[in-house]
């Protein structure tokens, strides 16, 4: 058991430790047969006594609510000939044992499953960041030149990529974050604001994108514009149609690349159908490939997602970092600084911390080949990866990709 390690991102178990009660939400994602209108997919999901809470147009798809007992309205859902399928949609923590800072921690063992997973708390979400910006000057964190992010700049920053992180939101008025943040959305509270209130999404966004200004930390690709979709709440859940809502965001948005360093142990249909309405849409998604130290979670292991993992300061493989023939390449997850709420900074370690790397990489990519589809990504960044010496091709896929490489 490892005292105090900070660990973050999806895990493969997540679903199993919130446990069968998270499967009696009173929610389903109700999919309808192609040709549905979207004014008969609301009306028959009310005729059948489900109150519609959200519409999915891109999946054919709408979720509904029961104020009394929702299956009996997906038992009549189930027998329309319109109705394609219907999904659960429990509520998740899809950073569950991901975001265990300050706690007692037990790695995979050799058979890649975690240990005393009940032993996890979280630290507690309002605590100050722990860490603060260096006195003078600015800190490039070890995962950033790791990848040759400066040495790429010359030719690329980023400028103007519209990249979207996926998560808990994001700080909207960190001085490292402001002024390269151009909006968002909150798929949770459609009236609030996508401002993190967890700290996870805003560490993701740093490594990305944190400003080139002599303070701070920096970024992968400082110059991007950045967006926020908050899907998960400040304990890290929420449920499954949050998370699709926030994917389809960024098709109907236009968005070049999505950073998502969250997942789960199972998925279903309805998040499938958005990694694919993602790829049909043009949108590049870097997903992390997950800590259980055994399958990569979901939604990076679904085909049109680029799945990452994780490795340390000496090349080596992060003993927590999931791993199959689904994981793309590897990158830095492990003591990673970046920015945190608060206007502060953290280190944390996780596939999330490796995810926002590939993220800003593909973002440096995109700038020099405007027009880029996935899966003119995914190929890029596997041809600009080197192998890790004695890193099994499962932990790391195609290798670490250089920045330098990418924008050639």
């Amino acid at each position: 058991m490892v005292r105090g390690f900070k660990l973050t991102g999806p895990l493969a178990l997540s679903l199993l430790v919130i446990g069968s009660s998270a499967f009696a939400a009173e929610r389903r994602i109700v999919v309808f047969q192609p040709g549905t209108s979207a004014a008969q997919r609301v009306a028959l999901a009310k005729a059948a006594g489900g109150s519609v809470v959200r519409e999915l147009p891109l999946i054919n798809a709408v979720v509904i609510e029961s104020p009394t007992e929702v299956s009996i309205a997906e038992s009549r859902l189930r027998a329309l000939t319109e109705v394609k399928r219907v999904d659960l949609d429990p509520k998740i923590n899809w950073l569950a044992m991901t975001d265990a800072r300050g706690t007692d921690f037990a790695l995979p063992s050799a058979g890649g499953i975690m240990k005393d997973i009940s032993a996890l708390k979280k630290r507690p979400q309002t605590a100050p960041p722990v860490q603060t910006a260096p006195a003078t000057g600015q800190e490039t964190p070890w995962g950033i030149a790791r990848v040759q992010a400066p040495a790429a700049w010359k030719t690329s920053r980023g400028k103007g990529v519209k990249l979207v992180v996926i998560d808990t939101g994001i700080d909207m008025t960190h001085p490292e974050l402001v002024g390269i943040i151009k909006g968002g959305w909150n798929a949770i509270s459609t009236a609030a604001t996508f401002n993190d209130d967890n700290g996870h999404g805003t560490h993701c966004s740093g490594t990305i994108a944190a400003k080139d200004d002599d303070k701070g930390v920096v970024g992968v690709a400082p110059q991007i514009d950045l967006y926020g979709v908050k899907v998960l709440d400040e304990n890290g859940s929420g449920t499954f149609d949050d998370v699709i809502a926030g994917m389809l965001w960024a098709v109907e948005h236009k968005m070049e690349v999505a950073s998502m360093s969250l997942g789960a142990g199972s998925g279903n249909q309805a998040l499938a159908d958005a990694v694919e309405a993602m790829r049909k849409g043009g949108v590049i998604l870097i997903a992390a490939a997950g800590n259980s130290g055994g399958s990569v979670g979901y939604p990076a292991a679904y085909p049109g997602a680029i799945a990452i993992a994780a490795s340390d300061s000496k090349d080596k493989l992060a003993s927590f970092s999931s791993r199959g023939p689904q994981v793309a390449v590897i990158a830095p997850g492990v003591d990673v600084k970046s920015t945190y709420m608060g206007g502060g900074y953290d280190t944390l370690s996780g596939t999330s911390m490796a995810t926002p790397h590939v993220a800003g990489l593909t973002a440096l990519y995109v700038a020099t080949h405007k027009g880029a589809t996935p899966e003119m990504a995914r190929a890029a960044l596997m041809a600009a990866s080197t192998k890790l010496a004695g890193v099994p091709d499962i932990g790391q896929g195609a290798g670490l990709p250089s920045a330098v490489k990418l924008v050639r």
